[in-house]
């Protein structure tokens, strides 16, 4: 099963967090945070502008985004969590 997101919808895969600090210890999964970072896997065709034109996503896929800690709506698929956020809803790329 794939997913393939609608108008200016991404699919992204989060990266967790590490569980063991910098000091070495190693942290309970209650005391990890919500992952914020996610690597694009898909991205839809664009919203469609008043015009009948599709506006151009900014977001390609393989990028690594930042989106807030709420955004977007969980799915599963063949067990591993992915997001469906709007594009409006990330805050950044990460570049390298």
């Amino acid at each position: 099963m794939v997913i393939k997101p609608l108008e200016d919808r991404i699919v992204v895969k989060p990266i967790e967090n590490e569980s063991k600090t910098a000091a070495g210890i190693y942290l309970p999964e209650s005391a990890k945070e919500k992952p914020v970072r996610g690597k694009v896997l898909a991205v839809g065709p664009g919203k469609r502008l008043e015009n009948g034109k599709r506006a151009e996503m900014s977001v390609k896929v393989g990028a690594t985004v930042v989106y807030g800690k709420y955004a977007g709506s969980e799915v599963e698929v063949k067990g591993e969590k992915h997001l469906i956020i709007k594009e409006s809803e990330l805050l950044g790329v990460l570049e390298a």
